[in-house]
């Protein structure tokens, strides 16, 4: 039987004309489900309107999507975006880059930030979504040097255990350091060793690699990768995820922000908001000086800044 809070969201998100439902109640819904993806999952299972069965995943259909797209403001927006199975979520945002210009960062986040098993639902979700494989989108749409280590990343299926080989480690390190010296970083994307390492290593032999940069070669990676930002990102993204979703988030309070860097703060705060938020706050915090709630509290409006609120787990009481 669908509780009270199940029967407030179908209400919400049927778009006949209005939401027909307290925003309110639309925003403390989120709160009370922020840690609890069972409540989300059983809510999408029930709600045959907006979401249907489809391989391993509760599909959002598209019509519905675009009438509230047209419809709602940007709260209700984040709203179905939260509603979404993570998977679908996922396959949709990559979709945006393969078929809609969005950046290639977005491809970077996702492939870099996700554990193995749910990139893996990411690829079987984007099948289901759009009859390609993420990978053949991937390498076909996107026409430039960094198709290959994009599609490399896209395809891993990383190696999640503890063990660390540190000898190979340094070995590595030492690959591409020598990498960037003889083909300069701004080529680093195309050297066929850089591109083995970065998308079939663990994330913690990874972090091993980026340690032993530092202490051998007297920088850190990314310094190294001035001139190459995507190159940049997915070392960011693999070494610390908090850092780089604070920049994201950072990014679409700029003046001057473009849509898709407006856009991260959602895409952020929906995707992290039951894995590392409380990571992700501190890192903004020491950052930019400023607690993240504040800055959210002083730049977004209504209740789109109250749901944002929500998932950072900072409602108002």
């Amino acid at each position: 039987m669908a509780t009270e809070e199940q029967l407030a969201l179908t209400k919400a998100l049927s778009g006949d004309g209005g939401l027909g439902v307290e925003e309110s109640t639309l925003v403390s819904i989120i709160g009370k489900w922020r840690k609890k993806p069972e409540h989300v999952s059983s809510f999408r299972k029930n709600f045959n309107r907006l979401f249907s069965h489809a391989g391993h995943i509760e599909k959002c259909e598209d019509d519905h999507v675009q009438k509230l797209v047209i419809e709602f403001s940007r709260f209700h927006q984040i709203t179905v975006l939260w509603a979404m199975h993570p998977h679908e979520r996922d396959a949709r945002w990559a979709n945006q880059v393969t078929h809609k210009n969005h950046p290639a960062s977005i491809l970077v986040e996702v492939a870099c930030t996700r554990s193995a098993e749910d990139l893996l639902g990411v690829r079987r979700a984007y099948q289901t979504l759009y009859h390609h494989s993420l990978e053949e989108d991937v390498a076909y749409q996107i026409k430039d040097s960094k198709s290959k280590l994009l599609v490399g990343l896209v395809s891993a299926y990383r190696y999640e255990g503890q063990k660390v080989d540190n000898d190979v480690a340094k070995s590595e390190s030492k690959s591409i350091h020598n990498a960037i010296k003889s083909a300069g970083a701004n080529k680093i994307s195309e050297n066929d060793e850089v591109v083995r390492i970065l998308t079939t290593r663990s994330k913690l032999h990874l972090k091993s690699i980026f340690k032993y940069y530092k202490e051998q070669y007297g920088k850190y990676l990314e310094e190294d990768l001035s001139s190459d930002p995507l190159a940049q990102q997915i070392v960011l993204c693999l070494d610390s995820p908090a850092t780089y979703f604070s920049q994201v988030i950072n990014s679409a309070f700029k003046e001057g922000a473009t849509h898709a860097e407006t856009e991260g703060l959602s895409r952020v705060m929906v995707s992290r908001s039951d894995i590392d938020i409380e990571e992700i706050k501190e890192a903004y915090a020491k950052l930019y000086g400023a607690k993240l709630a504040d800055v959210i509290g002083k730049t977004t409006r209504g209740y789109f800044r109250d749901s944002l609120l929500s998932l950072a787990g900072e409602a108002k009481a």
